[in-house]
């Protein structure tokens, strides 16, 4: 009987992991799946179209140059390639500037046939309206309607998901943003973190470690908005203050948060990690002569540094992935950083902003997807370098 009841015990703890190794990989595939379809997603607004007048030369435009001209950055031809004459614009919405009502009819039935008319005798005119609309396309010349690119989007400088009519998916913000935090995070916690957890583990007497243990292990049980929320309070006005800023939300902001939150997993870890150092060690290095300090540092680390380093690499993980607190204390902004005192906008945090308003299926959703895949990529280099580091300390 005893050994029929642990047959099935082995069954179900082997089912049990069969099914989180099943899990895991099913979960894997779908963040894939959903996140390379936006590689064949157009650059232009579905179901539209950019028509100029057929004497113009420009063939193509990268989703950038879309943008800057439509937001008057780019106003000639010649800045892309064309030639030398001045851009004019034309949206659907601007139809009645060129044309009566009853030229469009009190349906707008003949709208199609203006617009057509309009691009044919304007020069220099790029219009982007519904393909529906441009009735003889053989009179007008159509730009080429690209798929999203792995360039446009991993070295794009610039993250507008809205913007018409050409998104903008580029990445770098976002991963200079979450990298610059997390490094920031991990070097302010990590000597707090390294400090409180050998005193504890080896100068603490056993009343202050029994009374420092639980209040440590709590702070990592309070939920993470309530971090953001006394960042936003306390840190965020200080930081203003301290650095004459117009707003103390930024990166700095973001790392004090994330420090403070990463601090009780790395304590933990590592406090149990340097008790676990055999009581014969130590004493042999002190009777050998060394300090109490030499013994912690040639002995008691480099035995427990497998340890300290799972702490740290739970630490990072805590840092790169936090979203709420990091939403709420940097600033969003989707730009690139050039110091930690500016505001900011990490890889979880846009995830958390935007995926309820992504429609399903579309090329927002999917960049959002594929945020989570460069995410997943990040943790699991941290996790592999942190693992070689471990593996040659040993």
């Amino acid at each position: 009987m005893k050994k029929l009841f642990e047959k099935i015990v082995e069954g179900i703890l082997a089912c049990s992991g069969f099914v989180t190794s099943i899990t895991i990989v099913l979960i894997i595939l779908f963040l894939f799946s959903e996140a390379l379809g936006l590689f064949n997603s157009r650059v232009i607004e579905e179901g539209y179209v950019l028509a100029l007048n057929k004497d113009n030369k420009v063939t193509e435009l990268t989703p950038a140059q879309i943008k800057d001209v439509f937001d008057e950055e780019i106003t000639n031809w010649n800045e892309v390639g064309g030639q030398d004459m001045p851009i004019r614009l034309f949206r659907l919405e601007d139809i009645t500037q060129y044309y009566t009502e009853e030229e469009l009819g009190p349906s707008y039935e003949h709208a199609g046939a203006r617009i057509t008319e309009l691009v044919e005798r304007t020069p220099g005119i790029i219009a982007f309206v519904p393909q529906q609309f441009i009735v003889r396309q053989d009179s007008v010349h159509l730009l080429r309607d690209n798929t999203i690119s792995v360039k446009d989007v991993f070295a794009g400088a610039e993250w507008f998901p809205t913007a018409t009519p050409a998104a903008q998916f580029g990445f770098l913000p976002l991963i200079t943003g979450t990298l610059w935090v997390s490094l920031f995070a991990i070097l302010i916690a990590l000597p707090f973190g390294l400090s409180v957890a050998i005193y504890m583990s080896e100068v603490a007497n056993p009343k202050v470690r029994n009374l420092l243990k639980p209040i440590i292990e709590l702070l990592s049980g309070i939920p993470s908005v309530v971090y953001g929320f006394f960042g936003l309070i306390v840190i965020v006005p200080l930081i203003q203050k301290v650095f004459d800023l117009p707003v103390g939300e930024s990166g700095l902001a973001g790392s004090i948060v994330l420090a403070i939150m990463a601090l009780p997993t790395i304590i933990t870890v590592t406090e149990d990690a340097m008790r676990n150092c055999p009581r014969a060690m130590r004493e042999a290095s002190l009777a050998l002569g060394a300090s109490q300090w030499q013994t912690i540092y040639k002995v008691v680390i480099p035995y427990s540094i497998s340890g300290i380093t799972s702490g740290v690499v739970l630490g990072i993980g805590r840092a790169i992935g936090e979203t709420m607190a990091v939403l709420m204390v940097t600033g969003n902004a989707a730009v690139i950083p050039h110091t930690i005192l500016e505001p900011l906008r990490t890889i979880p945090a846009t995830i958390a902003a935007e995926l309820g308003e992504a429609p399903a299926g579309g090329a927002h959703y999917e960049a959002l997807f594929l945020l989570g895949v460069v995410l997943f990529f990040i943790s699991l280099l941290i996790n592999f370098t942190v693992e070689a580091v471990s593996a040659r300390k040993r």
